[in-house]
């Protein structure tokens, strides 16, 4: 771990970006790869973020890829699209945070990519941009993860994950049935 200066990692599957990493450092896969090694506060410096991810801050634009469930509490008091990637079945049998919208981890890319017209139609949303804040998040934070990489493989910037889910929302308050 040196000095770190503007060293970064790239985001994975981040349109345009080569099988190097920024300055030539190797490319760091989305799920499974090693992470960048840390040392302290010098880490902080270098652009990387803290573990579970090797998402860059100053590439994808998130400070911090994993969000609290007060930070998620504050993210929805400023309008940010919250999206809920378990199954309908699960939303259904056992609730939902309230003003999250539902899209099943195996229709996210193709809902990613549609028409705005068409993501409103379909999930009565406005379609986010790339620029807009998203917020992934599922039972446990594993689909979430996915949700995450898919989203920033797509050129999503400002896209986050609240890690704890489901199961951490209902430690906090009861579920919005739908």
């Amino acid at each position: 771990a040196g000095s770190g200066g503007g060293r970064g990692w790239v985001c994975p599957g981040r349109a345009g970006a080569s099988s190097a990493g920024a300055r030539g450092q190797p490319r760091v896969a989305a799920f499974g790869g090693a992470a960048p090694p840390r040392a302290g506060p010098a880490a902080r410096l270098s652009g990387c973020a803290s573990p579970p991810g090797p998402t860059c801050r100053s590439l994808c634009a998130a400070a911090e890829p994993n969000v609290s469930y007060q930070e998620l509490k504050d993210l929805k008091k400023a309008n940010v699209l919250h999206i809920d990637v378990r199954e309908r079945w699960e939303i259904d049998r056992f609730g939902k945070i309230p003003e999250s919208i539902n899209i099943p981890l195996g229709e996210l890319m193709e809902a990613l990519q549609m028409d705005p017209a068409e993501f409103k139609e379909q999930y009565n949303q406005k379609m986010p941009s790339k620029s807009d804040p998203v917020v992934f998040s599922c039972l446990a934070g594993t689909r979430s993860k996915q949700a995450l990489g898919f989203a920033t493989s797509l050129g999503f910037s400002r896209v986050q994950q609240y890690a704890g889910g489901f199961d951490d929302w209902i430690k906090h308050e009861p579920p919005e049935k739908k």
